[in-house]
């Protein structure tokens, strides 16, 4: 588990980060998000074979997980053939968490790479208009 913030994904640069997921298990990137208008943007792969991933929306980590709203049902990707890549756009404020589930395998421990992405929504406000 790696809570991370806002200012900590604007922070990541273009690196990549990895995850290493044994099998049976999953692992999971809270983000907590206090601003709304936001965009969360992710890319990742995964070696050798397929990882599923899922995001959910939490208001408080206090909430009981059967309020939590699935955002992105949990879907089985091939990311070890091709990048996965997607978003989801911050309507309120609280926890985006993404899940990177390797309960299927039985066996295999997979390595996640990924990238995290923040964009803060472009407000016109005129002030260019002579």
């Amino acid at each position: 588990k790696l809570p991370l913030t806002v200012e900590e994904i604007l922070n990541f640069g273009e690196s990549n980060r990895e995850l290493f997921i044994k099998s049976s298990t999953y692992s999971i990137i809270p983000i907590t998000v206090t601003e709304m208008g936001l965009t969360i943007s992710w890319i990742f792969s995964s070696d050798p074979k397929s990882v599923s991933f899922s995001v959910v929306y939490q208001e408080a980590e206090d909430t009981p997980l059967d309020q939590c709203k699935v955002l992105i049902p949990m879907t089985r990707c091939n990311s070890h053939k091709e990048t996965i890549r997607g978003q989801v756009k911050v309507r309120n404020s609280g926890i985006y968490t993404l899940i990177f589930d390797n309960t299927f395998s039985r066996f295999i421990s997979k390595r996640v790479f990924y990238h995290l992405a923040v964009e803060r929504p472009v407000i016109y406000d005129g002030s260019d208009f002579p």
